[in-house]
C-alpha cells in the first residue's frame, strides 16, 4: 500500500511540474504586463526599471527557476495588478469556487446515481425515456445559455432567487461560507445546478451503461436462479460493481467542476478563483493567472491520488496488480 503511494506522488511531482513549466511559458505570449501596469505618461526609461524590478529581463530559464523555487516554499509572488499576495487572493476566492462545486457535485450524484440506475432497470419505460432526452438537452445545451435561461425564469420571471453575486456569508475562521446563511443558499441555487447540468447527465448516463453490463453477467443471473431479493440483488450486487467506474467519474467531475467553474462564475458574477482568473486575463496578471493553473492541477493530482488510493481499497485487481509490479 506504501509503495503504491509512494509511486503515485512521485508521478504527481512530475505532473504538477510539468503543468507549471506549460503555465510559465504559456503566459509569456499574453501581452506586456509592465504596459498595463503603467499610464501612457510613463516614460520608456520608467517602464525599463519596472520591468527590471521585476525580473521581467532575466532569461527565461531562470525565471522560471524562481517561479518553481517560490512554489515550493509557498511563496506565490505578488500581483502585477494590485500588489496583493497573490496566495491571498487565491485563498479568499478559494471557497466559493469550492463550495459550488461541492453543492454541483452533490446535486450530479443525488440525481444522476438514481436515474442511472433507474433508467437501466426501467429499460424502455416511458419516464425513463423521458429523462434520457431530457438529459440529452442538458448535455446539448451550452452552460452558459442554460445558466441565461435559469436567471430569466427564476431572476426576472418569478423573482424567486437573486441572479448573481454570492449573497450574505458568514466567517469560520479564514473561510467565508454561504452554508450558514438563507441569502448564501439562494444565491448558491442557481449557479450550481447550471455548473451540475452537464455532470449530472454524464453520471446518470455512465451508471445506466455500468448497470446494464452488470446485469448481463453469468453471476447476477446466477443470484436471479438463486431466488435472492431484488433490491439486494440490483443495490448489493449489481450496483456495488459499477463502484469503480463511478468513483473515477466523480474525482473526474469534481475536479473538472471546479476547473470549468468559469464560465458559470462569469454568467452569475460568483465571485471565485474562476473569475479572478478572467480577470487576471483581462489585465495581464501573468502571476495570478500562473498560480491558478498550478492550484487547479493540484487539486487534480490530490483527486486523482484519492481516487487511486479508493480503487486500491475497493478492487482487489488493483492490489493484486500493483503487488506484481
Amino acid at each position: 500500500m506504501l509503495s503504491f503511494i509512494f509511486r503515485r506522488l512521485l508521478q504527481s511531482v512530475f505532473v504538477l511540474l510539468a503543468v507549471s513549466l506549460i503555465a510559465f511559458s504559456l503566459f509569456r505570449f499574453v501581452g506586456d504586463p509592465v504596459a498595463q501596469m503603467v499610464g501612457q505618461e510613463t516614460s520608456i526609461e520608467d517602464q525599463e526599471k519596472l520591468r527590471e524590478r521585476l525580473g521581467l529581463n532575466d532569461p527565461i530559464t531562470t525565471q522560471y527557476a524562481r517561479f518553481v523555487g517560490n512554489l515550493s516554499k509557498g511563496e506565490f509572488g505578488f500581483s502585477y495588478r494590485t500588489r496583493q499576495p497573490v496566495s491571498e487572493m487565491i485563498i479568499s476566492r478559494m471557497a466559493a469556487t469550492l463550495e459550488l462545486g461541492t453543492v454541483s457535485l452533490l446535486i450530479s450524484l443525488l440525481v444522476g446515481i438514481p436515474a442511472g440506475i433507474y433508467t437501466a432497470l426501467k429499460r424502455g419505460g416511458v419516464l425513463a425515456n423521458v429523462l434520457l432526452v431530457t438529459t440529452l438537452i442538458g448535455i446539448s445545451v451550452p452552460t452558459f445559455v442554460i445558466g441565461i435561461f435559469l436567471i430569466y425564469l427564476f431572476g426576472v420571471e418569478l423573482g424567486w432567487l437573486p441572479t448573481f453575486g454570492r449573497g450574505e456569508t458568514v466567517p469560520i475562521g479564514w473561510w467565508q461560507t454561504s452554508f450558514l446563511t438563507l441569502d448564501g443558499w439562494r444565491s448558491l441555487l442557481l449557479p450550481a445546478i447550471t455548473l451540475g447540468v452537464f455532470q449530472l447527465t454524464l453520471t446518470m448516463r455512465l451508471v445506466r451503461a455500468e448497470m446494464q453490463d452488470v446485469l448481463k453477467t453469468d453471476y447476477i443471473k446466477f443470484a436471479m436462479a438463486r431466488g435472492i431479493n431484488y433490491r439486494s440483488l440490483y443495490l448489493n450486487h449489481a450496483f456495488r460493481n459499477t463502484l469503480v467506474p463511478v468513483i473515477t467519474i466523480i474525482g473526474l467531475q469534481l475536479g473538472g467542476i471546479i476547473a470549468f467553474s468559469i464560465v458559470t462564475e462569469s454568467v452569475f458574477q460568483w465571485p471565485g478563483m474562476g473569475l479572478l482568473f478572467l480577470d487576471s486575463i483581462r489585465y495581464v496578471d501573468i502571476p495570478v493567472m500562473s498560480v491558478y493553473l498550478v492550484v487547479i492541477a493540484l487539486m487534480f493530482v490530490a483527486i486523482n491520488l484519492l481516487v487511486d488510493i479508493l480503487y486500491f481499497a475497493i478492487d482487489p485487481r488493483v492490489r493484486l496488480h500493483s503487488a506484481h509490479e
